[in-house]
């Protein structure tokens, strides 16, 4: 069993026993366990001894959909339960995207509805009441009226708090796109878009309707005395991105910039790839320009936003050691400096703060992964990391010695072992995968098999089995055939003269 919420009505496992900390044996002699969702996808999908038989996902619209389907399991009985209306079932992820993923699937699926209340009487006025307080059903705009919206003849507009208070259906409408796109929404989030000093709401709208809404944050501009009590330890609240780059990655300059971070983003089904996200992108950069020095945003990373970032402009400096317990996602970093120039120091051009402040990121970000693929990250789906490391653009410098260039040269046209030189072969990988796309010749499979043998380290064994190769010496064969075009790419002359040895013969 997992859930969001707090166990109830279970006992905990006796001191020095190997079970759960929270679970219920019945007389016949089965286990009820509670755990968090990355718990129970761990146990899932490991190869314990006690692998659960049945598995119920409580408010499972509270979870990301990339969460939900790892559950999906062909040994496995699941029950999906959920809320359809407040904050826990408002998530479209799972009404629209999930569900059409499990109608699509082999799996036999069974719809249970549950219509009566249970905790109140139908129609209760004090229920009515909070929902409508706390807006927990807030909603969008109905498809049929955003449905055929044009993305040129859209509206950007700032939703200042008094329009939104004088204007409860533009506050629903606005909102509920946040909701609806978010896997985890609470009242407390409705309270600070409309009291919290530092956060202001952007939004396209297409004949008074909303279409896209974004919740900004501005960050940083602190005092060295501030900023100085922050790299010491303490939190300064409002201020996520440059609390981590402070604390975390141990920058006591990163909360001297002003930055601004998208909170949340959303954009209404209905009109979903269609442009609108990047439009209201596009604006907020615009008007926000001239008054703050970098922009930024933090998520549950997955390949496709980790896409949608990048094209944006965005590049990769952090990426969490854990999973988020909520998303079960890695977080992600990623800062778009503004653009221009501020003058010229020495006759060269000076850079901007937010220049500065992603530059140094983003080289430790990639000097951190070279080492950190193998430790901390070692278990992050080979999708992410591309992603993050094909949106982090840091060069890597390739300086093999002649020996590293033969082990190399030898694994891709020779006879050589992979064994003989990894360092080299890390670097020429991480160069690849920052590199990425058209460049470097390398398919999606081989960009994975990087990722899993290389820089995460795994058993030739399991990197076989997850990428679909007939043996261990196929994928064998198939990391060396990956590094042909590495050489070609990066190779000096001395490597090219080696290369040349094995193309003759």
């Amino acid at each position: 069993m997992t859930g969001d919420g707090d166990a109830e009505g279970v006992e905990t496992g006796d001191e020095g026993s190997d079970a759960p900390a929270h679970h219920l044996d019945t007389p016949a002699g089965g286990r009820v366990r509670y755990l968090s969702p990355t718990e129970t996808v761990t146990t899932i999908e490991g190869e314990a001894s006690d692998a659960p038989d049945v598995v119920i996902v409580d408010e499972a619209a509270a979870l990301p959909v990339r969460l939900l389907e790892r559950f999906l399991d062909e040994s496995l009985s699941v029950a999906f339960c959920t809320t359809v209306h407040g904050y826990e079932g408002a998530g479209r992820g799972f009404a629209i995207r999930f569900r059409e993923r499990l109608l699509g699937s082999p799996f036999t699926v069974r719809d249970v509805r549950l219509d009566e209340p249970i905790r109140y009487a139908r129609d209760d006025p004090i229920e009515a009441w909070a929902a409508r307080a706390l807006l927990l059903d807030a909603r969008p705009a109905v498809d049929e009226a955003v449905s055929g919206a044009s993305l040129d003849a859209a509206t950007y507009r700032t939703l200042s708090t008094d329009e939104l208070l004088a204007d409860e259906t533009l506050l629903g409408e606005a909102f509920g796109l946040l909701v609806a796109a978010h896997y985890r929404t609470e009242p407390n989030d409705l309270a600070r878009l409309l009291d919290a000093p530092n956060l202001s709401v952007r939004a396209l709208l297409a004949e008074g309707r909303v279409v896209a809404v974004a919740l900004l944050a501005r960050e940083g501009g602190l005092p060295a005395e501030t900023r100085s009590r922050m790299y010491e330890g303490e939190r300064v609240r409002g201020n996520m991105v440059p609390d981590v780059l402070t604390s975390q990655l141990r920058d006591e300059a990163a909360a001297e910039p002003q930055g601004l971070r998208t909170v949340r983003i959303a954009s209404h089904h209905a009109v979903r790839d269609r442009g609108f996200g990047s439009r209201l992108l596009d604006e907020v950069h615009a008007e926000f320009a001239g008054s703050v020095d970098y922009f930024s945003v933090g998520y549950g990373a997955t390949p496709e936003l980790l896409r949608f970032w990048r094209r944006a402009g965005y590049r990769t400096v952090h990426l969490s050691t854990g999973r988020n317990e909520t998303s079960g996602e890695h977080s992600g970093i990623m800062l778009r400096p503004v653009e221009g120039e501020i003058g010229t120091v020495r006759g060269d051009p000076a850079k901007r703060p937010g220049d500065s402040l992603l530059d140094r990121h983003a080289l430790a970000f990639r000097d951190r992964e070279r080492d950190g693929l193998s430790d901390a990250h070692r278990d992050v789906d080979p999708d992410i990391v591309c992603g993050a490391l094909r949106a982090c653009s840091a060069p890597v410098s390739i300086d093999l010695t002649e020996i590293e260039w033969r082990s190399v040269v030898g694994a891709s046209f020779g006879p050589g072992m992979y064994d003989s030189a990894p360092g080299a072969f890390r670097d020429l990988a991480l160069a690849a995968l920052i590199e990425g796309g058209a460049a470097t010749g390398l398919s999606a499979r081989e960009e994975r098999l990087l990722v899993r043998k290389v820089l995460q380290g795994q058993p030739w064994e399991s990197v076989a089995d997850e990428l679909d190769y007939v043996s261990t010496s196929a994928c064998m064969r198939a990391l060396g055939n990956a590094y042909d075009p590495l050489v070609e790419r990066y190779g000096t002359d001395f490597a090219l003269a080696e290369r040349e040895r094995f193309i003759s013969d």
